[in-house]
């Protein structure tokens, strides 16, 4: 592990207080972890908006499964990206309803134009992009 640093930083004893109320909740052993996940968490964000090589995205989809023909024109759209699409995973969420889960690799502005021409496919009911970044970013923080 890299050489750590100790700062200090001030806070309300309201968010202090929610902030730890939030961690115990997810299982933070202490704060300094938490507050380096946010940071990571934070960076990557802001990496992802602007990397212009290889990226990675997840897109999550819900949708009608009785919509008319909805399946075959995701389907359709990544095989045509087949190249971009690594891993998809379909799950049932009822008799009507799927949740598409759509794993992403490759140059930032194939992967934003896909992942965007998906959820905007007609019957598309929610969804989203969530950009991260390769190993050579995750690298730089250890």
């Amino acid at each position: 592990m890299a050489e750590l640093t100790r700062i200090t930083i001030s806070l309300e004893d309201t968010l202090l207080g929610a902030f730890d109320k939030h961690i115990a909740g997810k299982g933070y052993e202490n704060r300094s972890e938490a507050i380096r996940d946010l940071i990571r968490d934070k960076l990557i964000r802001e990496e992802a908006k602007e990397q212009q090589g290889e990226q990675v995205a997840v897109v999550t989809m819900v949708y009608d499964h009785h919509a008319r023909e909805l399946a075959a024109k995701l389907i359709d759209k990544q095989h045509h990206h087949h190249d971009l699409v690594v891993s998809t995973l379909h799950v049932h969420l009822g008799e009507r309803h799927c949740l598409e889960v759509s794993v992403l690799r490759g140059p930032a502005e194939e992967i934003a134009h896909l992942g965007e021409e998906l959820l905007a496919t007609k019957g598309v009911l929610h969804g989203e992009i969530t950009y991260t970044t390769g190993e050579r970013t995750l690298n730089q923080w250890r």
